[in-house]
C-alpha cells in the first residue's frame, strides 16, 4: 500500500513538473467584438497559431471572440488596467488619440489604394504614435473595413437625389454635419432600433458596411444599396505597451511578425468577403445603385472640414494630397 501511494506521489509530482515545464512563460488575453464566423477573428487565431508555434510555446494567446471580454471600451479599458491584452478597435480611440478620428472621416478617402497608402505612410504613423503616447495601447497590425455604403428604398444617384430623406446614422456628430450638409434628414438611433424603424417607415433609409448590412437582414425592408462608399476605414489590432515590453525582445518581434502575417491573411479574406456579400446581397434582392461619388465628396467637404480641429484638419489634408 506505501509503495502504490509513493508511486503515486512520484506520478503526481512527475505530471506536475511536465504541467510546469510545459506553462507558457507569458500568456496574451486577446478580446474582441467579431463573432466566430467574422473574418477578424479568423485572423486573431491566426495571430495565436503563428505566436505559439513560433515562440516554441513559451507565450499562450486565449482568444475571446463576441465580446466576452466586454465591449470595445471595456476592454481597452481592462488593457490599460493590465486584466486583459489584445483587442481589436477604430476611431473609439479619438476619445483619448484626437487623430484616431482620421480612421473614419467621410469622403477621406477616393479609394483603398489611397488609404493603405496614408495607413502605412506618415499620416498612419503620426496615428499611432498618438495612440500609443496617450493610451498605452501599440498598434501592430492594420485591418480594411468595408466601405460604408447607403441602403434606401428609392435609387440615390446624386445628392439632390436626398431631398429630404430620413436617414438614420450613428451618433456620432460628424456624420450628422455630414448628412445635413449632403440634404438628407440624418437620425441618430441606436443599431438595434433599424430595422423595425425601416419596417414602420420611421425612417426610410439607413448606412452601413455591406457585412452589416447582410448580417442585420436590412434586404427584408430596404431595396437598394448606393454605393456612396462614404467612409471608408481601417481598424487596429492593439496591444498594451507595458504587456509587449515586458516581453524578451526576440519575443516582441515573434508578437509583430505574427500580427503582419496575420494582417496579410485577413486581408486575403476580406477581399474574397466583400465579392461574396454584394452577391450574396444581389440573390436576396437588393439592387447596387452606382453613384457620384464625386459629387457626393464635393457636397460634404465644407462640412467635413469644419468639423475637424486644427491638428485633424492637418492630416486631413495630407491625406487628400497623396
Amino acid at each position: 500500500m506505501f509503495k502504490q501511494l509513493l508511486t503515486g506521489a512520484v506520478l503526481c509530482s512527475t505530471l506536475g513538473a511536465a504541467a510546469l515545464a510545459n506553462a507558457a512563460d507569458y500568456t496574451l488575453k486577446f478580446g474582441h467584438l467579431a463573432n466566430e464566423q467574422n473574418i477578424w477573428h479568423k485572423a486573431a487565431l491566426k495571430f495565436k497559431d503563428e505566436v505559439e508555434q513560433n515562440s516554441d510555446g513559451r507565450i499562450e494567446v486565449q482568444v475571446y471572440p463576441s465580446e466576452q471580454l466586454g465591449n470595445e471600451m471595456d476592454v481597452i479599458n481592462s488593457i490599460q488596467l493590465g486584466t486583459a491584452d489584445m483587442t481589436i478597435t477604430g476611431e473609439s480611440l479619438q476619445n483619448w488619440a484626437p487623430k484616431a478620428a482620421l480612421m473614419a472621416v467621410p469622403y477621406a478617402f477616393d479609394s483603398s489604394e489611397q488609404m493603405k497608402k496614408a495607413v502605412e505612410g506618415e499620416v498612419g504613423q503620426e496615428i499611432e504614435q498618438q495612440i500609443t503616447e496617450k493610451t498605452g495601447l501599440v498598434p501592430l497590425a492594420w485591418f480594411e473595413r468595408g466601405p460604408r455604403e447607403l441602403t434606401s428604398n428609392r435609387p440615390i444617384k446624386t445628392p439632390d437625389d436626398l431631398n429630404g430623406l430620413r436617414l438614420r446614422v450613428p451618433n456620432v456628430p460628424l456624420f450628422v454635419k455630414t448628412w445635413q450638409a449632403l440634404g438628407a434628414k440624418p437620425t441618430p438611433m441606436a443599431f438595434s432600433e433599424v430595422f423595425t424603424s425601416l419596417q414602420q417607415g420611421t425612417i426610410e433609409a439607413q448606412e452601413n458596411p455591406l457585412s452589416l448590412i447582410e448580417s442585420a437582414s436590412f434586404n427584408e425592408v430596404q431595396k437598394y444599396v448606393d454605393m456612396t462608399d462614404h467612409v471608408r476605414s481601417w481598424i487596429y489590432v492593439v496591444i498594451g505597451k507595458q504587456k509587449l515590453d515586458s516581453m524578451p525582445d526576440e519575443l516582441q518581434q515573434v508578437v509583430r511578425d505574427a500580427a503582419k502575417t496575420a494582417q496579410s491573411y485577413e486581408a486575403e479574406l476580406f477581399v474574397k468577403d466583400q465579392q461574396r456579400l454584394e452577391q450574396a446581397l444581389k440573390d436576396k434582392g437588393m439592387t447596387f445603385v452606382e453613384v457620384d461619388q464625386q459629387a457626393f465628396k464635393e457636397k460634404a467637404a465644407p462640412a467635413v472640414v469644419s468639423a475637424l480641429s486644427p491638428e485633424q484638419k492637418a492630416l486631413y489634408e495630407k491625406i487628400q494630397n497623396l
